[in-house]
């Protein structure tokens, strides 16, 4: 019975991923930020930005993060790596929510820091990714470790998520389904290769958690790392190689179907 369901929710999902999964996708989301920029290091930047205040409104979202590439001459990458202090100066007044001025002028130096440092954003990302690892709850937890491992605000810490502390890490592992997925639709970059598409997790929210709870993919009531990877070991389960792009489908069925 559970098989039988499990193969009529997977024809569904494969419909709203065919649906969903296009260019036209691009404009309703923060993912257009990065779609703005065709250098690797400014798609890194701008796409990390505009995950980093994905929650809210989406419209909010996507005006606030298009004001920071604005403050960064629409050059984030030759921006973040020679601002001074005098640069930094107009991001004071920046706020999305939660997240200030003092955190957006953290993020850039930690930014600075990593490419100057360490040569590439997702080089980053891999350093606390171990061999045989099935997901990307190590790379995060890794690459939380070096963003901070210079002098920091400690308010500035909530905004990355650590999945070594229970953190579904919503907002993390969507921009590296950005980066890192690859197909032919346009949509994500597929830009990284160091981390495979089948170690990718669900970017777990209000909307994919419902969704995924009405589909019987989701037992659990909070939407908590341990929620992350049930329904993403389901997902594999439908497509071993590339699990998260149901995440347009689930995504989709919440926030446009109204399912």
């Amino acid at each position: 019975m559970k098989k039988r369901m499990y193969e009529e929710v997977k024809e569904l999902l494969d419909e709203k991923v065919h649906l969903y999964n296009s260019a036209s996708f691009i404009p309703t989301d923060p993912i257009s930020i990065p779609h703005l920029f065709s250098k690797k290091q400014d798609i890194e930047i701008a796409g990390f930005f505009a995950a980093t205040i994905a929650w809210g409104q989406r419209k909010t979202i996507m005006d606030n993060a298009r004001k920071l590439m604005l403050w960064m001459d629409d050059d984030p990458h030759n921006f973040i790596v020679n601002a001074g202090a005098k640069d930094y100066k107009p991001f004071q007044k920046f706020v999305h929510r939660t997240f200030n001025g003092e955190d957006c002028i953290y993020f850039m130096k930690a930014l600075k820091h990593i490419y100057t440092a360490y040569g590439s954003l997702e080089t980053v990302f891999v350093i606390g990714l171990q061999p045989g690892d099935k997901n990307i709850k190590n790379a995060i937890a890794g690459f939380r470790n070096s963003f901070f491992e210079i002098d920091h605000p400690s308010r500035t810490k909530k905004h990355v998520s650590n999945p070594a502390e229970k953190s579904s890490a919503k907002r993390l592992c969507m921009y590296l389904r950005w980066m890192v997925r690859k197909d032919k639709c346009g949509v994500d970059f597929g830009i990284w290769n160091a981390i495979k598409p089948s170690q990718l997790c669900l970017p777990l929210d209000v909307h994919t958690g419902n969704v995924g709870r009405k589909l019987g993919l989701i037992q659990r009531k909070q939407n908590d790392w341990q929620t992350v990877e049930e329904i993403t070991t389901i997902l594999s389960s439908f497509d071993k190689k590339d699990p998260v792009k149901y995440d347009f489908a689930l995504f989709g069925l919440g926030a446009f179907d109204r399912f």
